[in-house]
């Protein structure tokens, strides 16, 4: 019996996916893919006689087509966006594998918040300025309460995902000064990627006259800035 591999697809890029993912995606018997999440070009350029577009599936639909193809001696292919371990929703599709007897292997990808800082060409952290990356979400549909007032105020660098519908209210809550650097990327690393850079104040505005609602990360903290306070050199190179 073969195992089933959770791939991280990368943020957008098709070019951006593991060397060891994309091997897999060569060789896969059975795709089931994240839908408009991952990019059309490495579903279409995996060979799998047997692709599943996951979008509207329930875990009940999912977990038997893992599992007889598991069984049958197939490889497997659970393709995410993004690297898994960030609001991937893997620990549940594993858990259920194991009651099946399956074992699971994750392959780990390319998050969009590195896709992200990649396009600004910026740090996430850096001496003198930040420290550490907060990574979180807004309440919603499957989240019943957040901690954005709580986290903002570190005054480090912070990720907001899946809030792109959400930024008035999200840069509403949040607890740093108005004039701290906030950009909105959308569709980081894809042709159609879209930049929006301003602050804490005006940021949300300046996302909904782009129409940007969905699919785009929020980065708020001062690395953001064109020239950073507080930014001292790495003493690397010293």
């Amino acid at each position: 019996m073969n195992k089933v591999w959770f791939v991280g697809a990368g943020p957008g890029d098709p070019e951006l996916i593991t060397v060891k993912g994309r091997r897999l995606l060569d060789t896969a018997d059975i795709l089931i893919y994240a839908g408009s999440l991952v990019s059309p070009d490495l579903v279409a350029c995996s060979p799998a006689p047997r692709k599943y577009d996951s979008n509207g599936m329930s875990l009940e639909e999912m977990i038997p087509l893992m599992v007889r193809g598991a069984r049958e001696g197939k490889t497997v292919v659970r393709l995410h966006s993004g690297d898994p371990a960030l609001y991937g929703a893997i620990v549940e599709q594993i858990d259920l594998l194991e009651k099946e007897s399956v074992e699971t292997e994750v392959v780990p990808g390319v998050s969009s918040l590195f896709g992200a800082a990649a396009a600004l060409q910026k740090q996430l952290t850096l001496r003198g300025v930040s420290e550490s990356v907060i990574i979180t979400r807004p309440a919603g549909n499957t989240l019943e309460k957040d901690k954005i007032v709580e986290l903002s105020q570190s005054g480090e660098t912070m990720a907001v995902f899946l809030g792109s519908d959400k930024l008035d209210d999200i840069t509403g809550r949040l607890a740093c000064s108005p004039d701290t650097p906030a950009v909105v990327v959308y569709h980081a690393t894809w042709p159609d990627q879209k930049i929006v850079r301003g602050t804490v104040a005006d940021i949300a505005r300046k996302a909904a006259e782009e129409k940007i609602t969905k699919s785009a990360l929020l980065l708020v903290g001062e690395v953001f800035a064109r020239e950073p306070r507080g930014h001292t050199r790495s003493v690397l190179y010293s």
